[in-house]
């Protein structure tokens, strides 16, 4: 699991996952990581959510103690933190405990080589939105695309799930986004929904979505760095 808390990404990885990450570290020194911390051990303190953070042991009383800690701490200088769980589904239950949870879906269209990116309230975003009473994952990604775009797509293969925060009417939420690759059917009627904010619709190439994302979320980007390594892997294949 990811969950992007105030645009930093978040990851949570079970005791095999972390096995392998401290056995790595062995051999690396700190690795990937600035910065690595035993739950056990160290008393955690805003100081520590500098650049990649790793925190070994952790446990659901952790995660509380790492979320009320960002609330309280800028993190300007925090890039990202693994936390390395005793119980991964405890930690996971622990994390999501403090919000309200909103259900959403969205979708990376293709057309060709190009990816439909939407400029919306001054970033370059994906085409996404809240699922409706009783409506799958699958047939709110499309409708939602729809509506935004005016694109009507055909559906592929669910590309991941993001897990990002923020705050709504004093309300603390946190959206559970499932992501699938799309294809145009029809772009004839291609524009921006105005009443959702977005300005602008853009067919941009691998090089030119590459320097729009370095105007985005960082969920948006883990999305389409999770689709392109997906194209990679195949043409290896």
């Amino acid at each position: 699991m990811i969950v992007f808390i105030n645009d930093r990404p978040i990851r949570l990885v079970g005791p095999k996952a972390t096995s392998q990450l401290t056995s790595s570290l062995k051999q690396e020194a700190f690795g990937d990581y600035d910065r690595i911390v035993d739950a056990r051990l160290d008393v955690l303190k805003a100081d520590v959510f500098q650049g990649h953070l790793l925190v070994l042991n952790t446990t659901p009383a952790t995660v509380e103690k790492i979320l009320a800690l960002l609330q309280k701490a800028k993190s300007d200088h925090l890039l990202s933190i693994t936390l390395g769980c005793l119980d991964k589904s405890a930690c996971e239950d622990a994390i999501k405990k403090p919000f309200r949870i909103i259900k959403a879906a969205g979708g990376v269209v293709f057309k060709g080589d190009k990816m439909l990116l939407m400029f919306r309230r001054g970033v370059w975003d994906l085409p996404k939105g809240k699922l409706d009473d009783g409506e799958s994952s699958r047939q709110g990604a499309a409708r939602e695309v729809e509506e935004e775009t005016g694109v009507r797509v055909s559906l592929g293969e669910r590309i991941c799930t993001t897990w990002h925060t923020y705050a709504l009417n004093g309300n603390r939420i946190l959206k559970r986004t499932k992501w699938y690759r799309m294809a145009v059917v029809d772009d004839k009627r291609m524009a921006p929904q105005g009443d959702e904010g977005i300005e602008k619709l853009a067919w941009l190439d691998q090089r030119q979505t590459k320097l729009a994302l370095t105007n985005s979320f960082s969920s948006i980007r883990f999305v389409i760095d999770t689709v392109n390594q997906s194209v990679d892997q195949s043409m290896d294949n």
